[in-house]
């Protein structure tokens, strides 16, 4: 492993002592150690480590009494890390970290438990979607929300928003990237350093109200990705990025188009005022005024009619703009206070679904898919499925944990973006447009649906065999269409047969999505559904 061994060198050299809060384990097993009276009295013991380290225990798991490193196998150290867990809610505590090191007999890991049940999520918690074309500022001006920090003119807070290397090297983003900040009643909550995750664990801790970012891309050769960020996350409003330096561009269109498709609240900010003329500044806000109008909305400027007027008139049809600037922090309290008083506009009804957005594996824990909870809640402990699978089937699964942020959760419930551990299926099994789903909801794949469809832009006509790429919820993938009237010109709207071209998906009526191909793009609703053959 490339992690510093200082922490698990540290707790070996404390040792177990009587009135310490060190505990060596070599595992910890579901039917040895949860059985009979051991349960209670292993959870006595942690209570005496965390009472002796004033609301903190480390256990280190995977080596002998005497602090010799055993190492245990993936599979028993995942349990382990489970019956910590049950132990640890019965002693009225969390576990707040896990490093883990591989040794020659296997896995070693320390555990950080603090006092304290797991975090109660709010239920006003928003998630905000941001567009908008490159160098517009999107991820500074999200940076200097969260953090309260000003830009030094060169992107220094969007670097807190850029996780891959080519993308802090050339200053453009190329994948989706999440940020958070809060509120409680004293104002803003921020994160003061969001390369740290326990600075991010601790605004969703202390926070009263929280709102993430979805903050995607805006360079044109990852529209695809935009969109997914889009469409595929359970947004409560769009904010859509125009710099006063440049003004409205055809990507700025294109990703006012998905905004307004997908039937999102949205509000503009005008950045990089401070780059400009008070005069430029008033033209572009004309320019923005004559786009939305353009596409049926009504403009409302925030300087002039009020905060209270924005967030009474936000809707699908009234757009709010604002004038920003993250190097002089103009604006940026304006923002602060819409997302402060907006309601939330998802609901949490239904059973639990999530599509998978992302996957990854992690040391002692193993499998993650990260996304968005759409609709219900879910809880550790809970059994799903999941799937389909290429051939069409689903796959039982158990939930270990859940983490938003950085942060465990014991539950998450519709608009939270979460990581969820999953017991039972392999990282390498699991794709990007799957879906989560409890076991007693019985779903059939999806291979070909009825849908009514709305042509945008195309240089000719779309007739049978056209091939774009669907983008529904996370899912991204190619499909046949099969137009009822045998076309659709630009501008037309139709009923159109669309087949997924490589396997099927979980889809259902009502669901809408965004398809297209090159420069050619619409929009649809899905009206039918045909499970797979």
């Amino acid at each position: 492993m490339s992690r510093d061994r200082v922490l698990l060198e540290r707790a070996l050299d404390r040792g177990e002592q009587d009135g310490g809060s060190v505990e060596f384990k070599e595992r910890l097993l579901r039917d040895v150690h949860l059985e009979g009276g051991r349960r209670e009295s292993l959870a006595a013991q942690l209570r005496h480590r965390l009472l002796s380290g004033d609301g903190e225990a480390t256990y280190v798991v995977g080596v002998t009494d005497d602090g010799g490193l055993a190492g245990i196998d993936h599979d028993t150290f995942s349990e382990s890390m489970d019956v910590l867990s049950l132990l640890a809610e019965e002693a009225d505590a969390h576990i707040d970290d896990v490093q883990t090191w591989g040794v020659e007999e296997g896995l070693v890991g320390v555990a950080q438990v603090q006092d304290g049940s797991i975090l109660e999520t709010d239920d006003e918690h928003l998630v905000i979607g941001t567009a908008g074309h490159v160098d517009h500022g999107k991820s500074t001006l999200v940076g200097s929300l969260v953090t309260g920090t000003a830009d030094d003119g060169d992107g220094a807070t969007r670097a807190y928003l850029d996780v891959q290397p080519h993308e802090v090297e050339r200053g453009l983003s190329a994948d989706l990237s999440y940020a958070v900040y809060g509120f409680d009643d004293d104002g803003p909550v921020r994160v003061r350093n969001p390369d740290r995750k326990a600075d991010r664990a601790k605004v969703v801790e202390e926070a009263d109200r929280l709102v993430s970012f979805v903050d995607t891309v805006g360079h044109e050769p990852w529209l695809r990705t935009t969109i997914r960020g889009l469409v595929g996350q359970k947004l409560d409003y769009g904010l859509l990025v125009v710099a006063a330096d440049d003004g409205p561009t055809q990507t700025t269109r294109e990703h006012l188009g998905v905004l307004l498709a997908t039937e999102l609240p949205t509000i503009v900010a005008i950045t990089k005022t401070d780059a400009v003329s008070e005069e430029r500044v008033e033209e572009v806000e004309r320019e923005v005024e004559r786009l939305l109008r353009d596409v049926d909305k009504s403009p409302l400027r925030v300087a002039r009619h009020g905060v209270d007027a924005a967030i009474e008139e936000i809707s699908e049809r009234v757009v709010p703009i604002v004038t920003t600037s993250a190097i002089t922090m103009d604006g940026l309290d304006t923002l602060d206070e819409l997302f402060d008083r907006l309601p939330k506009t998802s609901q949490d009804a239904g059973e639990f679904r999530m599509y998978v957005d992302r996957s990854y594996s992690v040391t002692g824990v193993g499998a993650v898919a990260s996304g968005t909870v759409m609709s219900g809640e879910v809880e550790a402990g809970d059994e799903l499925l999941i799937g389909p699978m290429p051939d069409g089937r689903f796959q039982e699964v158990e939930v270990r944990s859940i983490e938003m942020h950085y942060h465990r959760v014991d539950q998450a419930s519709a608009g939270r973006i979460v990581g969820i551990a999953l017991k039972g299926v392999k990282e390498s099994a699991i794709e990007r447009g799957m879906v989560l789903v409890p076991r007693e909801a019985d779903p059939e794949p999806v291979r070909e649906f009825e849908a009514e469809v709305m042509v945008l832009n195309h240089p000719t006509r779309i007739g049978d065999g056209y091939e774009p790429v669907v983008h529904l919820e996370t899912i991204g993938e190619a499909a046949s269409f099969s137009p009822e009237n045998g076309r659709l010109l630009p501008g037309d709207t139709g009923e159109t047969t669309v087949r997924f071209k490589f396997r099927p998906y979980l889809i259902e009526e009502g669901q809408k999505f965004v398809f297209r191909e090159g420069r050619s793009k619409g929009v649809g609703t899905v009206t039918d559904v045909r499970p797979a053959d």
